[in-house]
């Protein structure tokens, strides 16, 4: 079983699981691959514990958000990967040089990590370029804090949604382990 995930943090979330409600794998990498097939593949008929399953797989995806922490979202995400590089290049200056900490980035980390935040696109689509890019730490504070300074580092989600701390099922697939 396969289920895809959305949170109102905009973060994705895919689980495996197998007949007995086992987790297979939460790889994004190992399940799509395992889901890839041709558009001419027939369809099967639904698992007698489809919908028991979809709820085991979400259960899993909810544990592991819990466990990973916070709403910075998944550990391979922008979200989270900016906010602990500029977290421990804020404590370094702490430590060693206080005074050449920017002023902005106390506010900037606050901004990242509160819960009615949620990235733009756009800052998510430049800070994952930079990191592919290997950027600085001090070149990354620099970045995020001429972003927030321009409000196109994330947006407020002040709707109802932002209360429902539930996931959002996307897709569900009856794949199984053979």
């Amino acid at each position: 079983m396969l289920v895809y995930t959305r949170t109102n943090e905009g973060a994705d979330a895919l689980a495996w699981i197998d007949k007995f409600g086992n987790v297979v794998s939460r790889s994004q990498l190992v399940v799509l691959r395992a889901a890839a097939c041709e558009p001419d593949t027939p369809t099967l008929p639904r698992h007698p514990s489809h919908h028991a399953l979809v709820k085991r797989a979400v259960e899993e995806i909810v544990q592991d958000a819990k466990t990973q922490g916070s709403s910075l979202g998944p550990k391979y995400g922008a979200r989270y990967k900016t906010y602990m590089r500029l977290k421990g290049y804020h404590d370094q200056l702490r430590d060693t040089s206080p005074m050449f900490i920017p002023e902005d980035l106390p506010r900037v980390l606050d901004a990242i990590i509160n819960p009615k935040h949620k990235l733009l696109e756009t800052a998510r689509d430049t800070l994952n370029r930079q990191f592919k890019a290997d950027i600085t730490d001090e070149d990354l504070a620099t970045l995020a804090i001429n972003l927030f300074k321009e409000n196109r580092l994330y947006k407020v989600e002040e709707s109802e949604e932002t209360t429902d701390d539930e996931p959002h099922i996307i897709c569900s697939m009856g794949l199984f382990p053979q």
